[in-house]
C-alpha cells in the first residue's frame, strides 16, 4: 500500500469525486483514478461502487477510509516530531560530566544550553573517566566528558587541556617555592582520587617513571575534601589548575607543577565511534566550540 494511493482515495471521498480530488492534489483526474484502482488491486478488495455519477463506499472502503485517515495522521505526527527533534523544539540528551571541575567549567555552559534549548530534557551523570567511558559504551550516555581516550572505541571532540597544580600544607618544606617538580614530592603522602579517575593512573605512571611509588594519604572524588585534607596536613594533592585556584584557603599553598610538563588534565567529549549523534548532542558540541578552552 502506497501513501499516495491512500491519500488519493481519501481525497476522493472527502471531496465527493475524482475531479475534485484531482484539483486538491494538483494532479490529473486519470492519475487519481489509477492510484485508487491500484490501491484496490494491492488490497484485493473493492473500495468504491460507482453508480452513475455517485460514489458509494463498500464495507471494505469504510474500513480503509477509517484506518487510512489514522495512518496518514500518524505519518504526519511522525514527521512533525522528527522536525521538532531536528529543530531542537523537543528531545533528550544524556550527558556525562567529570566530577572534577564541573562547577568551574560546565555550570555556565549548561545554563547557556538550557537557555537556548529549554525544551531539551538533559540527564546528567557525574563521575571519573572510567565511569563515563563505560556509560558511553553501554549506551547509558550519548556524550561524556573524559580525559582524552586512547581507546579506538571512541570518537571525541577536545575541550580543554589544563596544567596541574600542587596543593601543599602551609608548613611543607617546599611551600615557599614558586613551583615544584613531581620528584620533589616523593617523600610526601599523596592524596589520590577515586579509582574510576584515569588521572590517578597518569599520576602513578609519572611517579614510577621518576623512580618512586607515591605513599597514599587518602582518596576522594571531592576536590574540596581533598583540599581540606591538605590543610589538615595529610599530604599533597595534584589538581587541574582551574580547580586548584578555587580551592586556595588558609593553611594551603598552591604551586605550579613544573615537571613533567606532559602530566595534564585534557578533557574531551567522547561518544561511541560511528554512533549516530542526535541534534541535541550536536548542539552541545557546537556550544563547546564557542567557549575558549580553559587555560
Amino acid at each position: 500500500m502506497d501513501f499516495k494511493q491512500l491519500r488519493s482515495f481519501i481525497e476522493v471521498i472527502h471531496r465527493g469525486g475524482f475531479t475534485q480530488a484531482a484539483q486538491t492534489l494538483h494532479i490529473s483526474q486519470s492519475a487519481v483514478s489509477k492510484q485508487v484502482a491500484q490501491l484496490e488491486q494491492d488490497l484485493g478488495v473493492t473500495l468504491l461502487e460507482r453508480h452513475a455519477s455517485r460514489l458509494h463506499l463498500t464495507a471494505a472502503g469504510k474500513v480503509v477510509l477509517e484506518r487510512g485517515e489514522a495512518i496518514l495522521h500518524l505519518s504526519q505526527a511522525l514527521h512533525n516530531e522528527l522536525d521538532d527533534l531536528s529543530q531542537l523544539a523537543r528531545g533528550e540528551l544524556s550527558l556525562g560530566l567529570p566530577l572534577l571541575g564541573s562547577d568551574a567549567l560546565f555550570a555556565g555552559l549548561f545554563a547557556e544550553y538550557r537557555r537556548r534549548y529549554p525544551n531539551i530534557k538533559v540527564q546528567i551523570l557525574e563521575g571519573g573517566s572510567r565511569t563515563i567511558e563505560q556509560a558511553v559504551l553501554s549506551g547509558e550516555l550519548e556524550l561524556g566528558g573524559s580525559l582524552t581516550p586512547n581507546d579506538p572505541a571512541f570518537d571525541w571532540q577536545p575541550f580543554c587541556n589544563e596544567p596541574l597544580d600542587a596543593l601543599l600544607p602551609l608548613d611543607h618544606a617546599l611551600a615557599g617555592n614558586a613551583s615544584v617538580h613531581l620528584g620533589e614530592l616523593a617523600d610526601t603522602p599523596f592524596l589520590l582520587y577515586q579509582r574510576s579517575f584515569v588521572l590517578n593512573d597518569r599520576l602513578l605512571s609519572a611517579c614510577q617513571a621518576l623512580g618512586f611509588t607515591p605513599r597514599e594519604g587518602g582518596r576522594s572524588g571531592q576536590a574540596d575534601f581533598l583540599a581540606a585534607l591538605v590543610a589538615a596536613g595529610q599530604g599533597v594533592v595534584l589538581l587541574p589548575r582551574i580547580v586548584a585556584r578555587a580551592l586556595e584557603r588558609p593553611g594551603v599553598v598552591r604551586l605550579a607543577l613544573r615537571e613533567p610538563q606532559d602530566l595534564r588534565w585534557d578533557i574531551a567529549f567522547i561518544w561511541r565511534r560511528g554512533a549516530y549523534l542526535s541534534a541535541a548532542a550536536r548542539a552541545w558540541l557546537d556550544l563547546l566550540k564557542e567557549y575558549p578552552q580553559a587555560q
